[in-house]
């Protein structure tokens, strides 16, 4: 996610909110691909240093733990230059259906 103008808040950095929409994005898709339908039941993120005009972010979600239907996946957010912006976990857990038959 290329952080633009229409991005950055008064401190002339990436509003939070968006930050943590491209974690969610990658959880999302990291706790789908199982082939089981699956829902957040929570998540925090933790903002560690500021994503500035121009950068360009990338998250990366990985499964960390898995117990029944729970399962907990954390999110790294870098930059361009692999500077890490922010940390997101959650947890999801499975619901009926799958995506392929």
């Amino acid at each position: 996610m290329r952080v633009t103008e229409n991005m950055v808040n008064g401190q002339k950095v990436c509003h939070g909110g968006l930050i943590f929409a491209l974690a969610d994005s990658s959880f999302g898709f990291a706790c789908n691909s199982h082939n089981q339908h699956a829902l957040a039941a929570s998540c925090s993120i933790d903002f560690l240093a500021p994503a500035e005009l121009g950068h360009e972010l990338t998250a990366e979600a990985n499964e960390t733990a898995h117990a029944g239907r729970t399962r907990l996946y954390d999110v790294r957010v870098t930059n361009q230059d692999g500077k890490l912006i922010a940390v997101f976990r959650g947890k999801s857990a499975t619901v009926r259906g799958t995506w392929v038959e």
